[in-house]
């Protein structure tokens, strides 16, 4: 008898004897005996179909890394005592890449009363009940990536996807929603590189809603762009938070966030191709250097995703700031030459483009 058709009978024999048992477990429980005793398929609870997707697909992105590497990353599995746990995987000081990330998280836990009221301001069928409960479980899983390329000529970038989901307290599904997005962040423009990126994350976009890309690209403007120094973080790309039921049904939303991960590979493999082995500068090193010091600044100064994480009760820090370079600057009063290349990136940066 196999391990897999063993834990099936025995799952038979606890409903026989308890038909509530597993009603009776926590969330995170529920969905661990749920992985030991079936397979994961399109009619499993999304949750689990969202964790073995971004599973599969951060095995795939990080062959495509080392491969263009040549370096292999290092592979850290980790758990959460509150349920579940994740897969950080890093590369640093490759030949290509000063450090690329690929983490995968899919973690449970509880809301407390004053979350829960929060979150419903934006999700009104979240915890449909006139008595709210002073805790509500919740799932969350994500797939966040971040690569620094040694080069300066080549861009940085950033994606991440995610899924958010919260449990009645009986244990029945209760409010969900995606987010995500991924950017841009060149130190040194390069116009095909900009309209490739917009294009790819576009074609995927118009598929599915071609509200969707005019909307989440402002969105993303809006969001990556750094208050104190008034300018973007990089060239945008497209963000979204919150999509649920009152966007579209669930199965394409899905559907749309699987093939905006899959276009992940093809669209930065291409770009890295033509940039990592161009020659720079000890000058445009140093420009590089300056312009992750701003994106360092972003990070830690304005973005949710962080300042979510680290405020997390029992958080991972490592993973959390997965995202930091190596290596960064911050030079006192530090100017670029007038109509040097170094001022046309900063022209667009104070002034995101229209690049498809």
């Amino acid at each position: 008898m196999s391990c897999r058709t063993y834990h099936v009978l025995l799952a038979r024999l606890q409903a026989v004897d308890n038909p509530f048992s597993l009603d009776a477990l926590p969330l995170a429980e529920r969905d661990l005996q749920t992985k030991r005793t079936e397979e994961i398929t399109n009619a499993s609870p999304m949750r689990l179909r969202m964790e073995k997707f971004i599973l599969e697909q951060q095995k795939e992105i990080v062959r495509a890394l080392e491969e263009i590497d040549g370096t292999k990353f290092r592979i850290d599995e980790w758990k959460r005592k509150e349920g579940g746990g994740g897969v950080t995987c890093v590369l640093q000081d490759g030949k290509v890449f000063e450090k690329a990330g690929v983490g995968v998280s899919a973690v449970y836990g509880t809301l407390p009363k004053a979350a829960i009221l929060k979150m419903r301001h934006n999700h009104k069928k979240m915890v449909g009940m006139d008595e709210i409960p002073e805790s509500l479980e919740f799932f969350a899983a994500g797939l966040s990536l971040i690569c620094h390329p040694k080069n300066p000529m080549a861009p940085t970038i950033h994606l991440n996807y995610r899924y958010f989901e919260t449990a009645q307290p009986d244990g029945s599904s209760d409010a969900w929603w995606f987010g995500g997005g991924s950017d841009l962040t060149p130190n040194y423009l390069f116009e095909e590189d900009a309209i490739l990126f917009h294009k790819s994350l576009k074609d995927v976009c118009d598929a599915h809603n071609r509200d969707f890309y005019p909307h989440f690209k402002k969105w993303c403007d809006d969001y990556f762009y750094n208050k104190h120094r008034r300018e973007s973080r990089g060239i945008g790309g497209i963000f979204f938070d919150d999509l649920d039921e009152s966007t579209a049904d669930k199965e394409s939303l899905f559907s749309f966030i699987q093939q905006s991960l899959k276009g992940f590979v093809p669209m930065y493999t291409a770009i890295m191709n033509r940039r990592k082995d161009m020659p720079f500068t000890e000058k445009e090193k140093e420009w590089q250097q300056v312009r992750r010091g701003r994106y360092v600044e972003f990070n830690l100064v304005h973005d949710r995703g962080t300042a979510f994480g680290l405020n997390t009760p029992g958080p991972r820090v490592e993973s959390i700031l997965m995202s930091m370079p190596l290596t960064a600057s911050w030079k006192y009063m530090y100017e670029v030459e007038p109509g040097s290349r170094e001022a046309r990136l900063e022209e667009v940066l104070q002034c995101p483009k229209d690049w498809v």
